[in-house]
């Protein structure tokens, strides 16, 4: 996927942090301030409600077992079942991903906003961002701190929060990859804030 850029381009932010790290706070508040977020997983949820784009290939791939009552994907069943079988993770992200991708190149090429940030949870993982994005900003904290923070938020038991750490690139996978990194590991948000208007103020926003 190659995003389209006009005549005036403008500053393209890729955004990613581990599970729990605190990035979609920090996309909201680079929101507040005038850029255009993308946030990549919200299209992906999108695309696997009821009726959503991806529902007639993922029932056709892993069978109703894995809709849910409501229609949409199963996302708990799902969970377990590419955590216990790594290949159906790529299945999946060969049936999410374009779907994805052209969602968020429509979303850039409408946009006239100077900055665009691309909420992208697995953007390190991907190897096709890095050319296409002008910076990258990482949202970091310690494990300890993404294991609290997730299992207050998501009520999930420690061995599955474990598991969805280890799924993700490394820490220190996303700080080697990072231009900006904005350490998150305080619940207090008023400092996270500060450490945003600063980044933002480089970025022109």
């Amino acid at each position: 996927m190659k995003l389209v850029t006009s005549a005036h381009p403008a500053l393209r932010l890729g955004l990613t942090g581990g599970i729990g790290s605190g990035k979609s706070t920090v996309a909201t508040l680079l929101q507040q301030r005038g850029a255009f977020v993308i946030d990549a997983d919200a299209i992906s949820r999108a695309c696997t409600l009821c009726g959503g784009s991806a529902m007639p290939a993922i029932v056709n791939t892993f069978g109703t077992d894995f809709v849910g009552d409501d229609g949409g994907l199963d996302r708990q069943r799902m969970r377990d079942h590419v955590f216990a079988q790594p290949s159906a993770r790529h299945t999946l992200e060969n049936i999410i991903h374009p779907l994805v991708g052209a969602e968020i190149q429509r979303l850039a090429a409408t946009s006239r906003a100077s900055c665009l940030v691309f909420d992208i949870p697995l953007l390190v993982e991907s190897s096709h961002w890095r050319h296409q994005l002008d910076r990258i900003v990482v949202v970091d904290c310690s494990h300890a701190t993404q294991m609290r923070r997730v299992r207050q938020r998501n009520a999930w038991d420690p061995a599955t929060i474990d598991a969805v750490i280890r799924s993700q690139s490394s820490r220190e996978q996303r700080l080697a990859a990072a231009d900006f990194v904005l350490f998150n590991d305080m619940d207090e948000i008023v400092p996270l804030q500060h450490s945003v208007k600063v980044l933002a103020h480089r970025f022109g926003l």
